[in-house]
């Protein structure tokens, strides 16, 4: 659990300064940050997953590294890994399905999360 929480600081401080450079350089009219951390973090954790198979790593290690600093820094990755994993099993459908409703369902809770939000603010106001 510790280790955990220390890669998931690590993890958060790492996604706050990236997503600013990514927004300082390349501007806010797009959401770089987001994207830049997302693609940064499924890149990371599809080396690392591969590397790791082959290096004697800890399962303390893992938790640090995977859960708790790629978990925070974005949870695409994740998402990503798995998905890889459905695909190389063949398992296409079940894969493709993935995406379709974590994406699908994904938005729509963002939707939702902001009408309730918008609903909220103007009811206490």
């Amino acid at each position: 659990m510790v280790a955990i929480a220390v890669g998931g600081a690590v993890g958060a401080l790492l996604r706050f300064a990236a997503s600013g450079l990514a927004y300082n350089v390349l501007g806010s009219d797009f959401p770089w940050g987001t994207l830049a951390v997302n693609v940064i973090g499924s890149f990371l954790i599809g080396f690392l997953w591969e590397w790791f198979a082959d290096t004697a790593v800890s399962p303390n290690t893992r938790s640090l590294i995977f859960t708790g600093g790629l978990g925070a820094f974005t949870t695409f990755s994740t998402y990503n890994l798995e998905n890889l994993n459905l695909f190389r099993d063949g398992q296409f459908r079940l894969g493709a399905a993935n995406m379709a409703v974590s994406n699908g369902l994904g938005i729509l809770a963002v939707f939702l999360g902001f009408v309730l939000g918008r609903w909220l603010t103007a009811v206490l106001r």
